[in-house]
């Protein structure tokens, strides 16, 4: 019987799958990566012990990415991913008809080797799609070096306790910004409130210095265990301004349907800002002694 697949999100909680399977285990340069099937989520990947995607509930993470930050934009044609190797994002994107080009900056190739192979249903043949190009190396290095303007960008990445920690840092959203357009947003996840309360006031302190409208969102992702937050920031664009009927109206004026996570009736709720997030996180969600 295989032991159990357990991820611990803080020192004081775990979770997991009792019936995981491993199908493949790589040491690549940067890190460990373990591709599983489980009955619950079907096949999911993990980082360093960390779970990324699942089959089963990856449209609710990149739905959640995506499409608020497009909708909101009048015309995106071009998207910078940061990370994305399993193509969730990437797949998310091109379903905007207006996008002609996606860039996917990821660190390791290993990553999207495994999940193009174990994962088809997370990028969807994303990869296959001439307007998707994929950079492997390091996003920071990729920015800086980049002459091109895009219209959205993704933070798809690891956590800022990772290999990745230097893209969440003022320093580097200055840098990023040189590249992004005027009418621009990105998209971000921080975290789960209930485990990780002092990054995401620090993820949010850095992102509000940075730039001049940024919005909390929350979801609950079956995979990471918790509700779990994320955010869009823009100096010109607010998708909290963007309203259900207009949402709508852009869904259809796009093509898009058949997502199976966001909804423009939802959109408001979306952005509703739980009471932990509009006090920071500081003592709500603490225990009671």
């Amino acid at each position: 019987m295989n032991p159990p697949l357990l991820f611990r999100p803080s020192p004081d909680a775990v979770y997991g799958f009792p019936d995981a399977r491993c199908i493949e285990r790589v040491d690549s340069r940067y890190q460990h990566i373990e591709v599983w099937n489980t009955s619950a989520l079907g096949r999911l990947f993990t980082l360093d012990g960390r779970p990324m995607t699942s089959a089963g509930d990856e449209f609710i993470y990149h739905e959640c990415m995506v499409h608020p930050a497009a909708l909101v934009h009048p015309a995106p044609h071009a998207a910078l991913v940061l990370g994305g190797g399993d193509g969730g994002a990437a797949k998310q994107l091109l379903k905007h008809p207006g996008i002609e080009r996606i860039v996917v900056a990821e660190l390791d190739e290993e990553v999207v080797r495994l999940t193009r192979e174990h994962l088809p249903d997370v990028h969807g043949g994303a990869w296959d799609d001439p307007r998707v190009e994929l950079a492997i190396g390091d996003a920071a290095v990729f920015v800086e070096q980049s002459h091109e303007l895009f219209d959205l960008v993704v933070f798809d990445l690891t956590p800022p306790d990772s290999p990745a920690a230097g893209l969440y840092t003022r320093s580097f959203y200055t840098a990023l910004k040189r590249t992004m357009a005027p009418q621009a947003a990105l998209s971000i996840h921080l975290g789960a409130p209930y485990f990780h309360a002092a990054r995401i006031e620090t993820l949010l302190d850095d992102l509000r210095a940075s730039f001049a409208v940024v919005r909390t969102m929350a979801a609950f992702v079956p995979l990471y265990g918790s509700l779990w937050l994320m955010a869009t920031a823009s100096d010109t664009l607010d998708p909290t301004a963007l309203t259900a009927e207009q949402a709508a109206a852009r869904l259809a004026t796009r093509g898009i349907a058949g997502l199976k996570w966001y909804d423009p009736a939802l959109h408001a709720a979306l952005f509703a800002e739980p009471y932990a997030v509009r006090d920071k996180l500081s003592g709500v969600l603490q225990p009671s002694r």
